[in-house]
């Protein structure tokens, strides 16, 4: 009798475990929708030797061996998106990643899909989180604070000539509101050509893309892992509205 009582309890905390991840994936604000269910990877691509779900969020290592020769993805695979709001959490150790959208898969690399395209660009250091860099493409657009404007550079419409028009606040009191190897809530809004990023609340930049031979109007959602030392880095509450 002793070990039937055992038995159920231990089948009413694994009920309960999962109706905690069941009710943490489908918990999103009127209008979204979420891309992670909270349990596995369905929905998404990446190497399956660096991505899983650990504890109920996506998580991303690497180790000193294999090192990686290139950055490496873990790609939304059931849409892509155009204009949106996406919501999400997110937590670093060490190294750099970052949250693509309007991007594409340009190829399979030997350690998973390369993707090039939008970047709202987070770091474990002090002076990346907030950008918004172009990863394979016209590199950073926008520091952290700044207000630009993209547009084609007189002498080569394939070149982009970035003009910084304002400040949307000062990149050190927004590092400072950063936690630090902690939970962090990144938001990204893309309109039109009106690309903002929020790390905590606060935009952290605020871009306007009229670069027409480059800005991309819709793409794909994936996630980073950059090369360099080991790192761990995990997301959770990864939810979308389309605009």
């Amino acid at each position: 009798m002793k070990n039937k009582v055992l038995s159920l309890k231990v089948l009413a905390v694994a009920a309960g475990l999962v109706a905690v991840s069941a009710l943490q994936a489908q918990t999103v604000e009127p209008g979204f929708q979420s891309l992670f269910n909270g349990r596995d990877l369905s929905g998404w691509r990446g190497n399956p030797e660096l991505w899983s779900v650990k504890d109920g969020v996506i998580t991303g290592i690497t180790k000193a061996e294999p090192k990686l020769t290139h950055n490496t993805f873990l790609v939304y695979t059931n849409r892509e998106f155009s204009d949106f709001e996406l919501r999400l959490s997110y937590r670093i150790e060490k190294g750099n990643s970052g949250i693509q959208y309007r991007s594409r898969v340009v190829k399979e690399g030997a350690f998973g899909p390369i993707v090039h395209g939008y970047q709202a660009d987070f770091e474990a250091g002090k002076n990346y989180s907030g950008i918004l860099y172009e990863e394979g493409g016209r590199g950073i657009l926008a520091k952290r604070g700044e207000k630009t404007v993209l547009r084609a550079d007189p002498q080569d419409a394939n070149k982009v000539k970035i003009e910084v028009v304002g400040s949307v606040g000062d990149s050190n009191e927004i590092q400072a509101s950063i936690k630090n190897e902690d939970w962090n809530d990144y938001v990204v809004i893309a309109k039109g050509n009106h690309l903002q990023h929020f790390i905590n609340g606060k935009l952290t930049v605020d871009v306007v893309d009229e670069h027409t031979a480059k800005a991309a109007k819709a793409g794909v959602i994936a996630l980073q892992i950059h090369v360099g030392p080991p790192m761990v880095v995990q997301f959770k509450n990864i939810r979308i509205k389309p605009l």
